[in-house]
């Protein structure tokens, strides 16, 4: 793994990136396509992931293959066929339909922090993955995760949870994620080594 830098993101060969925001920390792998995409500090995709219209927090982890708001065809007109709006294609003198590329880019889909996105999972657009959720590999997500649970499946449904709710909720208030980068450092050993409940109640002010 490559050195990671605050104040640039590491972004690997072959990839395709418009309209994206970086925070600190942050490795997009080899082959990935990012398109209207905000991601978090400290959060990383593996190589050949397609995202598009996300938002993502901190502390994602992406695996390789997942797909992050897929682009939807018109269902209720006469064709779903892209020559409707990718219109210049077919015909130099006939604009694109700006309007559904509008509709497409606010339909967005939202990863919350310390979340891991199994590899080859799917996630449509305005679904809500919360903090600390797990989607196994291979799931299609069609709605909301709920916080520190974990779902699989196509469609996705839950399994069990990552943490228990008392446990989850503890966690979302400490918020450990907004911590500066030198108190992840300091606190480092205790990730490492500590039961979630231990760490809480070490750390919880």
């Amino acid at each position: 793994m490559p050195q990671l830098f605050a104040d640039r993101p590491v972004i690997g060969p072959e990839c395709e990136i418009t309209n994206a925001s970086f925070g600190a920390y942050v490795e997009i792998a080899r082959g990935t396509r990012l398109s209207n995409v905000e991601i978090g500090d400290y959060s990383y995709c593996d190589r050949i992931c397609d995202i598009a219209n996300a938002r993502i927090g901190k502390f994602a982890n992406i695996a390789s293959f997942t797909r992050i708001g897929p682009t939807d065809h018109p269902l209720t007109t006469a064709t779903t066929h892209h020559f409707t709006y990718r219109s210049h294609y077919y015909w130099p003198d006939e604009p694109d339909d700006e309007a559904h590329f509008a509709r497409r880019a606010a339909r967005l889909a939202h990863i919350g922090h310390d979340t891991w996105i199994g590899h080859n999972a799917v996630v449509k657009p305005e679904v809500m993955i919360g903090d600390g959720a797990v989607v196994a590999s291979g799931s299609i997500v069609t709605k909301d995760v709920a916080p520190y649970s974990i779902v699989g499946g196509n469609p996705a449904r839950p399994i069990r949870d990552r943490q228990p709710a008392a446990i989850a909720d503890r966690l979302i208030a400490l918020a450990w994620w907004d911590w500066s980068h030198e108190a992840l450092r300091t606190a480092l050993p205790d990730f490492r080594s500590l039961p979630a409940e231990a760490f809480l109640e070490k750390y919880e002010g």
